[in-house]
């Protein structure tokens, strides 16, 4: 039998017929069969499980020997069968398209399946009874050159979530709940009896009976009210629900926060920093402090102490705080609220570094010569005493703005903050000149009133006293990963994976169509770093960073040490965050077990056989809370706008197809779309090789990267965009 398309496994191709997606049916039955068998099973076993009867096929015996001939599966006696080393089966969360077909995040992947750099299509016909949001186990049965995974659904291992958001529609026919999130492709049905009340357009939570088979209508229960969604709180709601955040702790996680000592021990095993002038340093509006900094001036340079909270002295292995904060993975940020990892009292009170409170921590010292280079490190179990909380704001006053008024507010600290500076200058330096890479992207804060309404959005403030955090924070997070490296530590690391250099060369050779004039293309930082420094300054310089950083492939936690390509750095990890980033509290484990112990045995790393499905699980929840911070932020922006349509706006051509342009105003990174047919002045072509429109008659071009006038016509909400038209069209 023939088949169609390159075999899966990396097995020669026996080139099937028309049967092929039938055999492959076929086939990943099978694998769904063996994979949950505790024992090798005979080929009737087999049958009588794929086929309901024990004759074994053609078909199925074609299948059998695809599988065996692939290694996908290998027979251990003579008669049996089990999963064999090719099989290539993974487990994750899918995420429908409105169109039918999905993405599978990996969170699991089985036997020894390699490891995949980017979630797996799953083509609509392969999805089967699957929904959004179910654990699914899957088996890849293609993998690109480019790297893209195509894979099938064998089976769901665990359903989504029983609650959905949407809002509520009552007519002739019933009472319906339209789901909000249209990845979910049915209405909900509900009993127009149990809601009375509800207003059409009310925003609920619903629940559902998953059917059996794919419907376009499911039975419902409506089990809460949110509210009007132009209410931001609401909007909050919505996106916890559309991204099924962890947003309570379990009563066992209570219950152990409560029972927590507000009182701080003094260890004698600790070593004592609390004359040591720490300071914190971060924006106004922050509520945990996690770490701490403070330079002194050595005979052979500087002396840097990054003091980090000691999360992992409150928070044990196995504990109710434990699973729950493993199960978020990272506190999420929304403007104005927060969902923590931890709770309360260990994030902002006995983890966060309060000034002239006595705080447990892990203090790394580093010392550096006259140039910024590491000359000497070492790691201890500290108490420390943070003797002041700076803000971003402040920091800047004393060291940039040299304001007076400020700086005599603050003398007893003008020393160590003059070593500081002194100090991220050169390790700021140091990194440029090893080729670390500085993307210039400007992002948005959005500010809220009293009342919970956005007060202002505008460009976030980034100064000297931010690079001036993240150089000690990156500094600090360096010698902790080469002490893993050096010493043979199982850890998470952080990882950064060199770009795809196919995409290197074809942004390569659209920067030509910008007029830039690069050097030749190259994978490494150093002609990154070339690129970005040409563009600096420029009218390109934000398409470029943008573009330049989509060639980029994501950073991710691992327990495979492959270093950092965007820092150009062998060795980095994530120390310096615990009470907000899972990982973090992982590396502080494994940093104060080598601080007791010194050398590597059986018992001392505990936790090194779950590190790599941990790196894959955190990997997916700290993009899980990426994109839903994304998501809120377009929502308000989308509420935000609503009541500036007709107003003028500075933008940035960032995109052209040939039905349309796309542009982010200057201060607002709004993003938002113009027809081509809305451009009635002209005719205008499509220039695809430039990136461009040109009027057939005007020439009247807009081209990518282009800066331009635009009022706001109306809004999409369906995909939070913003719809303009050119101001010179009035």
């Amino acid at each position: 039998m023939k088949r169609r398309g390159k075999p899966p496994f990396g097995a020669k191709d026996k080139k099937r017929t028309h049967k092929n997606f039938a055999l492959q049916a076929i086939e990943n039955s099978v694998l769904h069969f063996l994979f949950g068998c505790d024992s090798p099973a005979s080929l009737t076993d087999i049958a009588t499980a794929v086929t309901g009867k024990r004759t074994i096929s053609k078909d199925l015996k074609l299948a059998i020997a695809y599988l065996f001939q692939s290694k996908a599966i290998i027979k251990p006696g003579k008669k049996h069968y089990q999963i064999g080393s090719a099989a290539q089966l993974y487990s994750g969360t899918l995420h429908q398209h409105p169109k039918g077909f999905g993405f599978v995040s990996i969170t699991k992947k089985h036997g020894s399946s390699p490891d995949l750099d980017r979630d797996v299509h799953i083509p609509a016909n392969r999805i089967s009874k699957a929904m959004h949001g179910d654990t699914v186990l899957i088996r890849v049965v293609n993998v690109a050159k480019n790297g893209k995974a195509e894979g099938a659904i064998l089976d769901v291992i665990e359903r989504g979530p029983e609650t959905i958001a949407g809002f509520f529609t009552r007519d002739k026919k019933g009472a319906f709940v339209f789901p909000e999130d249209t990845r979910y492709p049915f209405i909900i049905r509900i009993d127009p009896q149990t809601c009375p009340d509800i207003e059409n357009g009310m925003a609920v939570i619903a629940k559902i009976t998953p059917p059996d088979q794919p419907s376009r209508t499911v039975a419902g229960s409506i089990t809460e009210i949110l509210g009007p969604p132009e209410h931001i709180d609401v909007q909050m709601r919505l996106v916890t629900e559309k991204f099924q955040l962890p947003h309570q702790f379990s009563d066992a996680t209570v219950a152990e926060a409560e029972k927590l000592s507000d009182t701080i021990p003094t260890d004698e095993a600790r070593e004592d920093l609390r004359d040591i002038q720490l300071v914190t340093i971060d924006g106004e509006t922050a509520k945990d402090f996690d770490d701490a900094v403070c330079v002194l001036r050595t005979d052979t340079g500087y002396r840097l102490y990054v003091s980090i909270a000691d999360v992992s002295y409150f928070v044990k292995p196995g504990s109710a705080i434990d699973k729950d904060a493993y199960q978020r993975g990272t506190s999420i940020y929304f403007p104005g609220r927060v969902i923590p990892m931890l709770p309360e009292k260990l994030s902002n009170n006995l983890c966060s570094l309060i000034p002239d409170q006595d705080r447990l921590a892990v203090t790394a010292v580093i010392d550096f010569d006259n140039r910024g280079n590491r000359i000497g490190k070492r790691f201890c179990r500290s108490i420390i005493r943070s003797h002041k909380r700076f803000t971003y704001t402040t920091v800047r006053q004393i060291l940039i703005d040299k304001d007076p008024a400020v700086i005599s507010q603050h003398t007893p600290f003008l020393e160590m903050l003059g070593n500081a500076s002194e100090l991220a200058t050169l390790l700021q330096r140091y990194r440029t000149d090893r080729g670390s890479i500085g993307f210039s992207i400007p992002e948005p804060e959005i500010s809220l009133d009293h009342e919970g309404k956005i007060a202002s959005i505008k460009k976030a403030e980034r100064n000297f006293a931010h690079q001036l955090i993240e150089e000690f924070m990156l500094a600090a997070n360096e010698a902790v990963a080469e002490t893993f490296t050096r010493n043979h530590r199982n850890s998470l690391y952080r990882i950064h994976e060199l770009p795809d250099f196919e995409k290197v060369v074809e942004f390569s050779h659209f920067a030509k169509t910008l007029d830039l004039h690069l050097p030749p293309p190259e994978n490494n930082p150093q002609w990154f770093g070339k690129v970005l420094e040409a563009c600096k300054g420029t009218p390109k310089e934000y398409i470029v960073n943008n573009l330049l950083l989509r060639t980029m492939q994501q950073a991710r936690y691992s327990h495979d040490n492959k270093g950092h390509f965007a820092l150009a750095a062998t060795d980095y990890t994530h120390f310096t965050s615990p009470i907000r980033r899972y990982p973090d509290l992982m590396v502080h484990r494994e940093l104060c077990r080598f601080l007791l112990t010194k050398k590597q045995t059986d018992t001392d790393n505990i936790e090194s056989q779950n590190l790599e499905a941990a790196g894959i699980f955190l990997s997916t929840r700290e993009r899980t809370a990426v994109n839903s911070e994304r998501e809120m932020n377009d929502r308000l922006k989308i509420i935000y706008m609503e009541k500036h349509l007709g107003e003028s706006f500075s933008a940035i051509i960032s995109g052209v197809t040939e039905f349309a342009f796309f542009v982010e105003l200057d201060d607002l990174f709004i993003s938002g779309s113009i027809l081509a047919e809305q451009l009635t002045d002209d005719y205008y072509l499509y220039d695809g090789k430039h990136h461009r429109l040109i009027g057939e008659i005007s020439r009247n071009i807009y081209q990518l990267g282009d800066r331009i006038t635009v009022i706001a016509t109306d809004i999409d909400k369906n995909k939070n965009r913003v719809n303009f038209k050119p101001s010179l069209m009035q």
